[in-house]
């Protein structure tokens, strides 16, 4: 059963025979949380995983795997490109001296299938998103423990594989982890734990933000077909990507379902295209989400380049606000609490971000050495239709709900895969075509 944040408040205090007032919040604030900096699993027989994906991402995925905990290996990799493979194959040996045997690296379209099939425990993910439900649930029905990037779809159609693949995950005992890194970040972990004790009452809005310049882009080349050129430029394009709403701002929009404690039911949204000259993507979305019990969370974010940028968070509630990382405020914005740290700490502003990336792989292994499975799949697959359904709002100028978008049939991209040249999806022309 899923608990409002109302609900879950009003649980804890009547459990406790409390009234929420100004007074409680503040003796909530004086009890400190303490850093957890051992970031290391447990020992336990070895585990060895397989790569799916092999970009920056994937690599970066595979070397944080590696940095978890003792026993462990990558024992596989797979992509549809060689050249990614040969990349990535050649940053492991060159960050950790391993040489992966040629025979367990596999090219091609059917190269997830093979890795899966190798004599591996866990499979990372790393694919650009549109792959992820197939590969997931190929990885489920072969038994497998996986961890799998976000974001896990890009169309309704998908985010309900990745439902139902999670379920078969949980009946057959399996560990399900995924990128989103706020929810293993341990400043965001302290401050949600104050934030779910009442520190600022009961939440009543929010707000996120993703404001950027462009992310990358691949020129095509001439020997491309044009199906492999979109594949290259994958973060260019929806039916890959998801769009930047998906692809990037999931992030925030998953702090929020987390804070808040449930999903939005209905979404507002505009957005458009004002600069971008590659694939066929809005630059910029604004979506007013409505989660239970009127509560309203403005969404934001935007890819172009010399306006001014802003990547934060805030909850706000009836006794103060928080930025939802390492501080909370009372209502005039004044600090009450903030994330104790260390020297060390101090002088690192991204010491909590980076070791996220491992500490996710850290909360996997640990999960499948200690026998106590954990399964974030639902919640990463509603982090992902929140942002879908954000987008297919922008894109249709429609108000869009939480029913009609999980029971959606809209799907992206081509019916068959090949790497050939094709038509589908270009509902947004390319400028100058």
């Amino acid at each position: 059963m899923k608990y409002t944040r109302r609900d879950f408040i009003n649980k804890s205090l009547l459990a406790g025979s409390l009234t929420l007032t100004a007074s409680t919040v503040s003796c909530l604030l004086k009890n400190e949380v303490k850093s957890d900096s051992s970031l290391q699993a447990p020992d336990g027989p070895k585990l060895k995983a397989g790569l799916i994906g092999c970009g920056s991402r994937g690599t970066g995925a595979v070397l944080n795997f590696l940095d978890s905990g003792p026993s462990l290996e990558i024992v596989a990799l797979g992509d549809i490109f060689e050249d990614k493979l040969q990349k990535c194959r050649d940053n492991i040996k060159k960050e950790r001296n391993i040489e992966l045997d040629s025979e367990r690296c596999f090219v091609g379209r059917d190269a997830f299938e093979k890795v899966i099939d190798c004599d591996i425990d866990i499979v990372l993910l790393a694919t650009p998103p549109y792959f992820r439900p197939q590969h997931f649930e190929a990885a489920i029905k072969a038994g497998k423990h996986v961890f799998m990037e976000k974001p896990v779809a890009v169309d309704p159609v998908g985010v309900r594989s990745i439902l139902i693949n999670g379920i078969r995950a949980q009946e057959m005992g399996l560990s399900v982890v995924t990128g989103t890194i706020k929810r293993h970040q341990e400043d965001y972990k302290a401050t949600y734990k104050k934030i779910q004790q009442g520190a600022i009452g009961e939440i009543t809005s929010g707000n996120c933000y993703y404001n950027q310049g462009k992310l990358w882009h691949v020129n095509p080349k001439a020997e491309w077909s044009e199906l492999e050129a979109m594949v290259r430029n994958w973060v260019n394009w929806t039916w890959l990507s998801g769009d930047h709403i998906v692809e990037q701002h999931i992030h925030n929009l998953d702090l929020m379902n987390w804070y808040i404690g449930s999903h939005p039911i209905k979404a507002t949204g505009f957005g458009s295209r004002q600069r971008r000259v590659t694939g066929d993507q809005f630059d910029n979305f604004s979506v007013d989400y409505i989660y239970p019990n009127n509560v309203h969370v403005h969404s934001m974010c935007r890819q172009i380049n010399g306006c001014s940028t802003n990547v934060s968070d805030y909850i706000r509630g009836t006794h103060g606000y928080t930025n939802c990382e390492n501080t909370i405020f009372n209502p005039q914005g004044q600090v009450r609490w903030k994330y104790p740290l260390n020297d060390e700490q101090s002088n690192d502003r991204w010491y909590f971000f980076w070791r996220a990336f491992v500490q996710e792989h850290v909360d996997l292994v640990t999960a499948i050495r200690n026998n106590q499975p954990i399964n974030e799949a639902q919640q990463i697959a509603e982090s992902s239709l929140t942002a879908i359904m954000g987008r297919i709002s922008a894109y249709t100028g429609k108000t869009i709900t939480w029913d009609e978008m999980l029971n959606s049939e809209i799907h992206l991209g081509p019916k068959h895969f090949i790497m050939g040249n094709t038509s589908f999806n270009k509902s947004i022309p390319t400028p100058g075509k």
